[in-house]
């Protein structure tokens, strides 16, 4: 696992007594003054219309950058990222601690994880410069920003604080941004180390510690037509899958989506009304419950699953 180290608490003591605030990086206060000599917050700076946030300056709020990880840290267990129950956030308005850390998860490496071990990610349809987020409503539900409360601690580990910035959402939280780009986890993420998210609808990738696309080399590979693989669908290598999110629509739409994870056979939560598929190994589908009836192996996402005979109809899949 990639983790690059921010060095010691002693080489940083200089930067923790004189600034002990959230860096906001310049993509996202374009044109903002600075803050006045008194400690008061600084003016912000308003998204473009139709986006979601405040563009918010460093010493606007006060967030406190400690070097590490949540844990080297000693932060409660009980609160901050591993308060939250796989795929929901406990809070809207933000936590006690939030930690952004350089790590590996499935193929992306190097992808920014939250202190639960939950990939992090980012949104194609946002804005960096000016930092605006344009994932609301039902969008973060399914895709929950991530969010620090305004006297919470963030954790760094492998991520450069001048990198880091947040915005002030519509809700009135907090969000915090990489390089200007909005971070969110994925609710149908319900393992630490799984990347579900990875290039769902074409616009949602895993975000690196420098901001880019998690896996840029492929990015979009699942959002467009199946390459040919040994079954004549999807995408993706020959090795079994341990997880899939099955869409509604086609071409991964996110109008309604259930994950399935696990060992053996699985049943779908809601049978018979899968359209498309990502995943990235090998699995069955099958079109009834435990397993029987007819089945058909996939490696890889299948943007169309009418594309293999099984369009509304996987009821269970066989994993491994």
């Amino acid at each position: 696992m990639f983790r690059k180290r921010m060095g010691t608490l002693a080489a940083v003591s200089a930067f923790a007594a004189a600034a002990m605030t959230l860096t906001a990086c310049g993509a996202t206060t374009t044109g903002a003054a600075p803050a006045a000599s008194s400690g008061a917050p600084a003016p912000s700076t308003a998204a473009p219309a139709g986006g979601s946030g405040v563009a918010l300056q460093a010493p606007a709020q006060g967030l406190k950058v400690v070097p590490g990880t949540a844990q080297q840290n000693h932060a409660p267990s009980t609160t901050g990222d591993l308060a939250d129950p796989p795929g929901q956030q406990t809070t809207t308005a933000g936590r006690a601690w939030t930690e952004l850390a350089a790590s590996k998860a499935g193929d992306l490496d190097p992808v920014v994880v939250n202190g639960a071990g939950f990939t992090l990610y980012r949104f194609d349809k946002d804005t960096p410069d000016p930092s605006a987020s344009h994932c609301t409503g039902d969008c973060a539900v399914t895709w929950p920003p991530v969010v620090l409360d305004p006297h919470g601690k963030l954790f760094l580990d492998g991520v450069d604080m001048k990198k880091v910035g947040a915005i002030r959402r519509d809700d009135g939280s907090i969000q915090l941004t990489i390089a200007g780009w909005p971070v969110y986890r994925f609710s149908k993420d319900l393992k630490p180390g799984q990347t579900n998210g990875q290039g769902v609808g074409g616009t949602w990738f895993g975000v690196t510690p420098d901001g880019g696309k998690a896996g840029a080399a492929g990015a979009g590979a699942g959002a467009g037509a199946g390459a040919s693989s040994g079954t004549g669908a999807g995408t993706g290598a020959a090795v079994p899958a341990t997880n899939a999110v099955l869409f509604d629509d086609k071409n991964f739409a996110d109008n309604g989506s259930q994950g399935v994870s696990g060992t053996g056979c699985q049943n779908v939560p809601r049978p018979g009304v899968a359209s498309s598929l990502q995943t990235d190994g090998t699995l069955k589908l099958w079109s009834q419950p435990d397993c029987t009836g007819d089945s058909k192996v996939v490696s890889g996402s299948v943007p169309d699953l009418a594309s293999v005979g099984f369009d509304d109809r996987t009821a269970s899949i066989r994993f491994n």
